[in-house]
């Protein structure tokens, strides 16, 4: 709805409500009737119901009885699968993003992203995004309270870097040998 519209007509009748009046994100929450949710809850119940409970134990789960992805090659349906549950538990990470960034700034739509006009030629200004400052700290056009807030970014997104690198590297390379705290008896590769 933030990119093609919403759906003409009613959600309620009954109630009068048109889809254009039920607000985007989380706000939509409080807009939609008791009848709506039990309608949801009953569609979900009705879903799970349909699909079977024994998926799990079957060793298929996710199997309703028909597939999308599979392959008569094992190697490549295992492939699909993996890449199935990776982009699923992105999605998953995603969505959540979306409702905390939608109950702290208030909107997920273009204009969060695309931000109001003011410090377009600044370094950092990127396609497709543009100038980006999606809670709108810039909208006063305060020059130096850009500048603080720039070098900040660019200190913050280092460490940010380093840190994802100190989280990975361990992963990758393997731990330092040795002692981490040779008086406590602490080896690096005690450190999980």
């Amino acid at each position: 709805p933030e990119i093609t519209g919403k759906f003409p007509g009613y959600l309620s009748p009954s109630m009068g409500l048109k889809f254009a009046d039920v607000p985007n994100g989380l706000a939509a929450l409080s807009k939609v009737p008791a009848l709506g949710w039990a309608q949801i809850v009953a569609y979900m119940g009705f879903v799970d119901y349909k699909g079977g409970f024994n998926d799990y134990k079957t060793g298929t789960p996710g199997d309703y009885g028909w597939k999308l992805l599979t392959s008569s090659d094992p190697a490549e349906k295992t492939r699909k699968l993996n890449s199935e549950l990776a982009n699923g538990r992105l999605a998953m990470t995603a969505i959540m993003a979306m409702f905390f960034q939608n109950g702290i700034v208030g909107n997920t739509g273009p204009e969060m992203w695309l931000g109001k006009p003011a410090f377009e030629n600044e370094l950092g200004v990127q396609a497709p995004v543009g100038f980006w400052d999606p809670v709108g700290f810039t909208s006063d056009g305060d020059v130096s309270s850009f500048k603080r807030r720039r070098s900040v970014e660019l200190k913050h997104g280092r460490i940010s870097m380093l840190a994802c690198m100190g989280y990975l590297t361990p992963e990758i390379t393997g731990k330092f040998p040795g002692y981490l705290s040779p008086s406590m008896g602490l080896k690096f590769a005690d450190v999980p």
